[in-house]
C-alpha cells in the first residue's frame, strides 16, 4: 500500500541535482542530529574538494562543490555482509574520522542508536557527508534486516547510485535479492563490492557467478583477488594491470603500494590479468556502441594499447545505463580494498547531473514520508485536474483521493501484531505521543485501536461506556492499542525505544500473526435501512454482489453496474465506498482484513434528504450479509526461508522444518555449507532463531522474507478458528 500522502505548497527554486545536504527526508535529518555527539571534533579531510595538489580554488567550491563533483550513494546488502564496517573504513580513509570504529565494540559512526550498538545491526538509515580526492560524497548506510526493508526503500528514492556489499563466502543471499529488486525499481546504477575475502570459504568466482545467475546481472570484473581466505593480501586492478598490496604490518590499512604487473616478477598473475582485461573489453564493447567503434577501429589488433581512461569512461557509461555492474573485492574488516572502492564510486557512479532529477530547494519543512511537495496550490490543482481527466478515461468512478495521489512510498503490510499497554491510565497520553512520533519516523509501524483483539487484561485502559459492568454497575468497554509491525525484531525494537527514549515501561501482549480473509464464491445480498430521526426520514435500499478475484488485491475492487444512476452515484459514491472499506477491514472469521474480492453495486435507491452516514451504514450492513453467506477462507502469511547450515546438522534442520509445515524447494551447496531454500507459514516460525541455535549448536543462520499469503488447509483453519474462539 502507499503511505498517506499530504501536499505542501512552498516557495522554491528548482535545482537539477539532488544534494543530500539541502534536500533530505526528515528521517535522515533526524539521523544526522543524533550523530552529532559521536562525530569527532576537528575532522581531518584527507583531500578537500577545492584543494587538489597545489590547485587552490575558491572557498565556495570547497563548501559547495559543482554538481559534477558530487556523489549521492547508499550502501545496501544482506544482514552481516559488512555494510557498516565498510562505511566505517570509508569514513576513516576519507579523513572524516581519526580512529577505526568496530561494530562489535558499538562505536561506529552510523550505528548511533543504543539498540544498534548493543545488537551489532543497523536499524535506521544514517546519512554522512565527506570528501574524497576532490569529490563530495553523501553516503547513506542502510539496514540489511528484512524487518527494516522500508528504510532501504525510502533511501533509494533519493540516491543517484549504490554500492551493493556481498559476503564473498555466501554470494547473493536472501535480503540481497530484496534490496537489488528495490534498486531495480528505482533504476539506481550500482557497483558490487565482494567483502570478506579474508573469510574462510571466501570464493571470488562463486560470488561473481551468483551475481550473474541469481540477480540476472552482467558483472564487470574490475579487480581480481590476490589470494583468498587466509592468503588474501591484495587485489589486482584489471583496468590498469596493476597490483595493490597492503602492508601486513599496517594496523589501519592506510599503507599500501600500487605496482604495475611485470612479466619477470608476476608472469602467472600478469597472464591471468591480461585475459581478464581482454574479456572485460569485449564485454563492455558488446554493451556500448561508442566503445565498440573505438576498439574495432584503433585497437582491434592489440587490446593492450587501449588506454585505461578510455575503458573507464566506457564502464561509466554502461554503469549509468544499468546494462552491467562493476565488481570489486576486498576485506573491510582487515582494511584491504576500501580505497579502490572509493575511487570506483567517484569514477563509475553518476553525479546528480547525470540522473536528471528536479528537486525543490528547502532551508526547513515539517514533512513525513509520502508527502507531496509542490510549487504552489495552483500547480497542485492543475495536477489534480489532469489526473481527473486521465482517471475518467481509465475508469469513470475512481475516487478523488486515488486521482490526487502524486507520490508515496510503497509500505509493505505488517505481518505481526500485539497489544501495548501503558503502566497506568494516566500514562496513556504519553504512550499515544510516543507512538505518533515513532510512526512518523517509521511508516511501516502501524498503530490501531481495537476493542476486539481477544487480548484483554487488567491493564487495558477504559475509553468509553459500552460493554461489561464494574462493581458500581457502570458499563465500560476496554479498548486496546495494537502495534502492527514487520516482524518480531521490529516490534521488539519499538518496545525498547519507547522505554529508552520516552521513559515509559509498557506491557506487550502475546505476539500474533496478521492473517487475512477472502471468499471462495460469488454471493448477492439486499438490505434496506429505514430510520426516522426527528421529522426527517432516512431510507436506503442497496443490492450488491461480492465475488473472489484472481488478482491479488489488498483493497476491495469496487465496481458499479450500468443501472446505477450517475447523478445518484455522484452524490453518494464516497459514502458507499466508506461503507465497503469499513467492512473489509474486519472479516467475519477472525476479524482480519479481507482481500482479493470485488464488490459490485447493482442497485441503489435513496430517499431525498437521506444522510451519507445512513448510506454508509446500509452498504456496510448489506455487505456483511453477503459475506456471511459466502464460503470463507483464511489466508496466512507465507515466508520465504533460507537456512545456511553445515552438512552435519542438515538432517535435524530438515526434520524440524517438516514439523513446521515447511515446503522445501531446493537444497544448494555453498562452499562447505548447505543452503535450504523453502517456504514456511509465519505462524510456525516464531521463535525459530532460538530453536535453530539449539539444533545446530549456534552454527546455522537463516533469513526470512514475506513471500505471499496462501490459503490454509481446512484442518489447520479449523484448528485456528477453534483456538480463537476459546476451544482447544
Amino acid at each position: 500500500m502507499l503511505s498517506g500522502s499530504r501536499i505542501f505548497a512552498v516557495n522554491h527554486k528548482k535545482i537539477s541535482s539532488l544534494n543530500i545536504n539541502n534536500v533530505c527526508c526528515s528521517k535522515i535529518r533526524a539521523s544526522l542530529k543524533r550523530l552529532k555527539p559521536h562525530v569527532p571534533l576537528g575532522r581531518n579531510y584527507s583531500s578537500l574538494p577545492g584543494l587538489i595538489g597545489n590547485d587552490i580554488k575558491s572557498l565556495r567550491s570547497v563548501l559547495s562543490p559543482p554538481a559534477a563533483k558530487i556523489r549521492n550513494i547508499g550502501i545496501m546488502a544482506h544482514i552481516d555482509a559488512g555494510k557498516t564496517t565498510t562505511t566505517e573504513r570509508i569514513l576513516y580513509y576519507s579523513g572524516y574520522t581519526r580512529s577505526l570504529g568496530d561494530v562489535d565494540d558499538g562505536d561506529t559512526v552510523t550505528d548511533f542508536m543504543a539498540q544498534e550498538r548493543e545488537r551489532g545491526i543497523t536499524i535506521q538509515s544514517a546519512a554522512v557527508t565527506f570528501d574524497w580526492k576532490g569529490y563530495r560524497l553523501n553516503l547513506i548506510d542502510t539496514p540489511g534486516h528484512v524487518d527494516f526493508t522500508v528504510e532501504v526503500e525510502r533511501c533509494l528514492r533519493v540516491l543517484d547510485g549504490a554500492v551493493a556489499v556481498f559476503d564473498a563466502s555466501a554470494g547473493v543471499e536472501a535480503q540481497t535479492l530484496t534490496v537489488w529488486r528495490q534498486a531495480d525499481k528505482h533504476k539506481i546504477p550500482r557497483i558490487c563490492f565482494l567483502n570478506k575475502m579474508d573469510k574462510t570459504g571466501a570464493s571470488f568466482n562463486y560470488a561473481v557467478e551468483s551475481i550473474r545467475e541469481k540477480l540476472n546481472a552482467k558483472p564487470l570484473v574490475l579487480q581480481l583477488p590476490i589470494g583468498e581466505a587466509k592468503t588474501f593480501k591484495g587485489v589486482v586492478d584489471v583496468v590498469s594491470k596493476e597490483k595493490l598490496l597492503w602492508n601486513a604490518n599496517s594496523d589501519d590499512g592506510k599503507d599500501f603500494e600500487r605496482k604495475p604487473l611485470l612479466e619477470m616478477s608476476d608472469p602467472e598473475l600478469l597472464k591471468k590479468t591480461t585475459e581478464a582485461r581482454n574479456a572485460l573489453i569485449e564485454q563492455v564493447a558488446d554493451l556500448d556502441d561508442e566503445f565498440a567503434d573505438l576498439v574495432l577501429g584503433e585497437f582491434s589488433e592489440n587490446f593492450d594499447l587501449l588506454p585505461a581512461e578510455k575503458l573507464q569512461t566506457a564502464i561509466h557509461r554502461v554503469t549509468l545505463a544499468q546494462t552491467a555492474v562493476p565488481v570489486l573485492c576486498g576485506s573491510a574488516l582487515r582494511n584491504k580494498g576500501v580505497q579502490p572502492l572509493l575511487d570506483a564510486i567517484t569514477m563509475y557512479l553518476p553525479s546528480p547531473e547525470e540522473r536528471n532529477y528536479e528537486f525543490l530547494h528547502l532551508v526547513c519543512l515539517q514533512t513525513a514520508t509520502g508527502d507531496t511537495i509542490v510549487s504552489s496550490k495552483s500547480s497542485a490543482l492543475a495536477a489534480a485536474r489532469r489526473a481527473e481527466r486521465e482517471g475518467e478515461k481509465k475508469h469513470r468512478r475512481n475516487s478523488e483521493a486515488e486521482r490526487l495521489l502524486l507520490a508515496g512510498v510503497e509500505i509493505p503490510e505488517p505481518v505481526f501484531f500485539c497489544t501495548i499497554e501503558p503502566p497506568s491510565m494516566a500514562k496513556q497520553p504519553d504512550l499515544d505521543h510516543a507512538l505518533k512520533c515513532l510512526h512518523r519516523e517509521d511508516p511501516s509501524l502501524k498503530v490501531r485501536l481495537d476493542p476486539d483483539t481477544g487480548q484483554f487484561s487488567v491493564k487495558g485502559y477504559i475509553l468509553e461506556p459500552a460493554k461489561g459492568k464494574d462493581t458500581k454497575g457502570k458499563v465500560w468497554e476496554i479498548i486496546n492499542t495494537v502495534l502492527c509491525g514487520m516482524g518480531e525484531l521490529h516490534i521488539e525494537i519499538i518496545h525498547d525505544r519507547i522505554k529508552r527514549e520516552y521513559g515509559l515501561e509498557t506491557y506487550l501482549g502475546p505476539l500474533q500473526v496478521a492473517y487475512r480473509e477472502t471468499i471462495l464464491n460469488s454471493v448477492r445480498a439486499t438490505d434496506t435501512l429505514d430510520r426516522t430521526l426527528g421529522d426527517k426520514r432516512h431510507l436506503v435500499t442497496v443490492e450488491l454482489e461480492a465475488k473472489p478475484i484472481e488478482t491479488a488485491s489488498v483493497r476491495p475492487v469496487i465496481e458499479y453496474a450500468d443501472s446505477v444512476s450517475e447523478d445518484l452515484l455522484k452524490a453518494s459514491q464516497e459514502a458507499i465506498e466508506n461503507g465497503i472499506h469499513s467492512v473489509c477491514l474486519q472479516g467475519p472469521l477472525l476479524g482480519s482484513p479481507i482481500q482479493d474480492v470485488a464488490i459490485t453495486l447493482h442497485s441503489l435507491m435513496i430517499h431525498p434528504g437521506t444522510s451519507t452516514t445512513m448510506i454508509s451504514a446500509c452498504v456496510s450492513r448489506c455487505l456483511q450479509k453477503a459475506l456471511k453467506k459466502a464460503d470463507k477462507q483464511v489466508l496466512e502469511p507465507l515466508m520465504g526461508l533460507e537456512v545456511t547450515v553445515t552438512k552435519d546438522y542438515l538432517s535435524p534442520v530438515l526434520a524440524d522444518l517438516a514439523q513446521r509445515r515447511g515446503n522445501i524447494q531446493e537444497i544448494q551447496t555453498r562452499q562447505n555449507n548447505k543452503v535450504v531454500i523453502g517456504f514456511v507459514p509465519l505462524a510456525e516460525i516464531m521463535g525459530y532463531s532460538t530453536v535453530l541455535r539449539t539444533l545446530t549448536s549456534g552454527s546455522a543462520t537463516f533469513a526470512l522474507e514475506l513471500a505471499n499469503y496462501q490459503a490454509m488447509n481446512p484442518q489447520d483453519q479449523s484448528t485456528l478458528l477453534s483456538q480463537r474462539r476459546g476451544f482447544t
